[in-house]
Formats: C-alpha cells, structure tokens, sequence
C-alpha cells in the first residue's frame, strides 16, 4: 500500500493517488506493480498495489553492489522502464525507493507513479524547488525548471543515472544542503568521478553513467533500448572474462519517435550579449536594460529563458508578464501579473523567514503599502490589511505610486538575489506601464535590477509610443543593450536537421534548403514544418535501415503552404470534429495551465 503520510493530507497528494490509479491498464506485472484500488486503512485514502516480489531498492543499498548484480539489475530496471516508455508514460521520478528489485534475479517493477506523464514533452516552470514535482536528489537538469528544456522520456534516463551510481558506490554524485544547492548541481556541477568511490569500476561502466548523467538530454542515451544493449554487452563481457573491454556506446540507440532539439541555434551572440548583462548587474549593482525585438516565432522568449541558468548560482529571482492587445486599457495589468510570481512562493515559507520578507515590506511600502496590495492583492496575506492613503494631485499621485512601485521591486532585487524582470510583448504595452517602464530605466535609487523586454519589430516604428520612449531612456545615458533576432540561416537549419534526425550532415542539406525555402528560417514554423512533415508520413523512420527517410519529391509534390497561419490551421482541421469546436484545440499552440494543486500538468488535445 502506498499511504499519505499525514492523517489529513492535502488534495493535491489524494490527486496524486487517483492519478497513479488511473495508470493501471497501461502497466504490466512483469515490469511494475500494478495499482487495483484505492481504499480506507487506519482512517485514511491509501492506494493498494499488486506485489510482484522483490524488495525495495533503496533498502538492497546499504553497501555498494557487486559489479555482475549491479549489471543484471541495471539491465533490469532499464528494460522496465524501457516498457513503460513504449507506453507512452514518463515516470518523471525515478529513484530507488521507486523499484522493486528481485535479489536473485535483478529483474525490476516500478512504482511510484504519482507524478507520471502521458505526454510526449511538458514543460516546467522555474518554481521554488519546493513545489516541483519529484525528488530533488535524482531529478533531471530539465525538471528543475531552469534549463529552458521540456522533460519528456530523455529525464528518467538522467534520474536512472543517478540511480545506477548510487547502486555502485553507495552515494549519490552530488551534495548538497539546501533544494537550491540540489538544483545547481544538477544544471551545472560534475559528478564525483566513479573511481573516487571504487578503483574497481570499468572505464566503460563509468561512461555509460556519465553519458546517462549529461547535462542536455541531447547528449544522454536517447531510448532505455540502447541503453540496455550496451549494459547486456558489458553483462556478457564481464560474466566470461572479469574485464569489459571499451566499445562505442550507442550504437542501438536510435530513437523512432521525433525529438527536435531544443538548444538554440545561431543564437549564442544573443545569448552572451544577455548573459554579460546580468553579470554586469551581478557585479555592479547597476540596473540593465535589455531589448529583444524580432518577428512573431523568431524565438525572444527562447532567447530570455536561457537567463534561467544563470539565475541559479546567485539565487537570482525571475518574475514575468506578457502584454495583451486586448487589455492596454487595464493599467499595470502585466506587472501585477509579474509581481505575483514573486509573492506566491513566498505565501509557503516558514513563519520565521517569512517575517524577514514581513519586516522589509513594511521597511520599505510604509505608509502607502496600500497602494501595492491593490495592484497585488497576494500581498495583503503577508502584510496584513493595510489604512487608505490619503488623496493628491493626479501628477503627484502618479510619483507617488511610481516610488512605491520602485520599492517594492527594491525588496526583491537585492545584492543577495538580484531579479530579473521579463515584460513581453511590449508593443502592446499600456501607457501607465510606458510611464513606469521609463522611471524604471531612469531612477538612481533602482539597483541589482535586469528589466528585459521583448517585442515585435515589424509592428514598432518611429510613430509608436515605445520607440518614442525608448530614445528618451538611451538619451539618459540608462545601460540600454539591444538583441535583435534574424531568421535562422540555412546552416543553423542544417545542423537542427542534423540533430533532429541523426543523420550526417551532407544527406540534410537538400532537406534543410527545402524546409528554409518554405519557413524562411523562422524557428517556431520551422518546427510546426518538420512535424506536419512527420504527420502526413512525408518524413518516416526505416526500422530496417535504423534511420529517417525522407523523399524530396513527394515533400514538393504536396504543395505545402509557406504561410505559418496555413499551416496551423490544417493542423486544426486534421483534429477531430468535436475537439474543433472545443477551447482546447488552442492547445497545439504548445500552452500549458497550472491546475489548484501546485503540480504543473500540462493539457493537450487528443491525437
């Protein structure tokens, strides 16, 4: 039985039961234990699984295994967790308390579904660590929320990693003390070498670990398949000779599910030019002002959550607000949707930090915090119910807030954690915000502040409000820097072709001018493309051949549209007739909705 461990547990944890139980017809006995109800034991919801034997990894790991049984039983949870990808499932919390092991056998079931997937790729978002789903010690780079990656299957296998060093030398590969330390190690530490832990660890052995534990999923094994190929090898090598020779790794690992990618490419310019920002802001103290501009899907949001690793080393925090064309007469609308993700993780911390921040609010909003917790309502939660303030002028009414507004921004972006601030879409942007934006850029008393905004070039021309207000921000002498993104050439195209496919990069070319011809190198079509091709079977994979074929011919013959309106809608219309008339179909747009239980799940439309 898998219990709450509290008398009275939260909604979200009997949600979390319900939904490992609704998993049940897809798992089978010979690799997980299977879920058949959910009961009342002792006065609680408690989830009642089919024991297929075997006994709990982590209590099998009070020392390190031996070498030939910790390969059986990596072979072994590799393949269960191989199944259970083949299902169409990401466990997304892989970790020894989570396996059934066979002492004798090293065959393995799973358990612990609580936070499983049946989506192919989900995303993130970069909460306290506090709040995200899975366990902070076996969780992928990507899980973290701070990698700007989806998770999809590629994050179990980096979980298994973490797993399978454990089993051979008894310790997890990184320490740390606190859940941020945990995610730093994970998006930017190394592992402790193997050989520090054992001398008698294969060089092979150790690699095969390491490649599980790489950074980018793009650079780990890429199917539990190819993977448990090459463990068998080493398994047989070891049983008949005690030594295991160095082979290539990877060999049957290809993968006949499409993954484009998600690194950037052509962009590292772009990236740097952000990145020397925030260490300027880092050092200095000094505020930064950065402006993304570029067509619609040419990737400025991409571009600006590449900041997210950065922010970790000096629990740097982040906060962001979209614009909407249809809400410019809402003033402040965006920022209160900003300023709430900086409030809502602190509604969790304990009463004792939480006075800390209590304490420098009211430093720093006394006597007019009133103003605030109108804009951000979240906030009266920590501060309390706050007396009106009294009447002005409407000039000095506007000088007024814009200073509260200042220090409230000023308890959030401090030397110790200075704040990255991200208002996108700002040729949508209200005038009130116009007016803040300029006293933002402008102001002495702003510091340890990175105000980045992004907009659409082509719809921002000498008339608009912004650019008139931008040239008198530059002409204050403000630190202004400018990120303007171009198309993807037709060789950045090529090699996400190259990575996407694994193929060499001569057979890509023709494939890349094709796609380039009809996406003119915009990243967000160039991706709908590849997968619409995948859709109509233009682009398939040869089992046989182990590899992706496509025919240039039948591409052309098809008469695709070189319109990215076009294109999304056919992929509407190919949905089924009652998902059409339903709000989700503006789910293929890739967006995701938190639901009230703090868990992210992300929603999409039936195939």
């Amino acid at each position: 039985m898998l219990a709450p461990l509290a008398e009275y547990p939260a909604p979200e944890i009997l949600k979390c039961l319900e939904h490992a139980y609704s998993l049940r017809e897809e798992l089978d006995p010979t690799w997980a234990a299977r879920p058949i109800g959910i009961t009342r034991h002792w006065d609680r919801s408690v989830l009642v699984l089919e024991d297929p034997g075997g006994v709990p990894l982590d209590q099998s790991l009070s020392q390190p295994l031996d070498l030939a049984f910790w390969l059986r039983v990596a072979i072994g949870l590799s393949t269960a967790i191989g199944h259970l990808h083949q299902r169409g499932i990401i466990h997304k919390d892989i970790k020894p308390a989570n396996v059934l092991v066979n002492p004798v056998t090293g065959q393995c079931w799973l358990r612990g579904l609580l936070v499983a997937s049946q989506l192919r790729r989900e995303r993130q978002a970069p909460e306290p660590p506090e709040f995200i789903a899975g366990t902070l010690p076996y969780m992928a780079p990507e899980q973290t929320g701070r990698m700007n990656r989806s998770i999809d299957s590629r994050s179990d296998l980096y979980s298994l990693g973490v797993t399978l060093y454990q089993m051979l030398t008894g310790s997890l590969p990184f320490i740390a003390s606190d859940p941020m330390e945990w995610v730093h190690c994970h998006i930017a530490r190394h592992p402790i070498p193997l050989r520090e832990w054992r001398k008698d660890v294969p060089e092979i052995v150790s690699a095969i670990i390491l490649k599980l534990l790489s950074k980018t999923a793009e650079d780990r094994y890429q199917t539990a398949t190819g993977l448990v190929a090459d463990l068998r090898k080493c398994l047989t090598e070891w049983e008949s000779d005690k030594c295991i020779s160095s082979f290539s790794l990877g060999k049957h690992d290809i993968s006949d599910r499409l993954h484009t990618p998600e690194k950037l490419y052509g962009r590292d310019r772009e990236i740097k030019t952000l990145l020397d920002a925030f260490d300027q802001v880092v050092t200095t103290g000094k505020p930064n002002l950065v402006l993304v501009s570029g067509y619609s899907g040419i990737g400025k949001s991409s571009v600006v959550h590449e900041l997210h690793k950065a922010l970790v080393p000096p629990r740097g925090l982040f906060a962001s607000g979209k614009f909407d064309q249809y809400k410019r007469d809402v003033p402040y609308a965006t920022l209160a949707q900003a300023f709430n993700d900086l409030i809502r993780p602190l509604l969790s911390k304990s009463e004792s930090e939480l006075q800390i921040w209590r304490s420098a609010f009211c430093a720093a909003l006394e006597p007019n915090a009133k103003l605030i917790v109108d804009l951000v309502p979240e906030l009266k939660l920590i501060i309390g119910e706050q007396p009106p303030v009294p009447d002005l002028p409407p000039q000095a009414a506007q000088g007024r807030f814009q200073l509260v507004l200042r220090r409230f921004i000023g308890v959030f972006a401090r030397a110790e954690h200075p704040l990255a601030l991200f208002l996108d879409d700002l040729q949508w942007l209200d005038a009130a915000s116009l007016d803040f934006l300029e006293d933002l850029s402008t102001q002495p008393d702003v510091h340890h502040l990175m105000l980045i905004g992004a907009y659409r070039d082509n719809e921002v021309d000498s008339t608009h409000p912004l650019w008139r207000r931008l040239e008198a921000i530059r002409l204050t002498g403000a630190l202004v820097h400018e990120i303007v993104l171009a198309p993807l050439a037709c060789e950045d195209l090529g090699q996400l072709i190259v990575d996407s496919l694994h193929c060499d990069a001569e057979r890509a070319i023709s494939l890349a001018q094709l796609v380039h011809e009809k996406t003119a190198g915009n990243p967000f079509f160039v991706i709908q493309f590849i997968y619409a091709l995948v859709e109509e079977q233009l682009l398939t994979f040869d089992h046989n051949g182990a590899r992706w074929f496509w025919d240039l011919n039948r591409i052309h013959a098809k008469g695709y549209t070189d319109n990215v309106v076009e294109l999304m809608v056919g992929k509407l219309n190919r949905l089924p007739i009652q998902t059409q008339k339903s709000s989700a179909g503006t789910c293929l747009l890739g967006k995701q909705r938190r639901d009230n239980y703090g868990f992210h799940r992300a929603r999409t439309c039936p195939p």
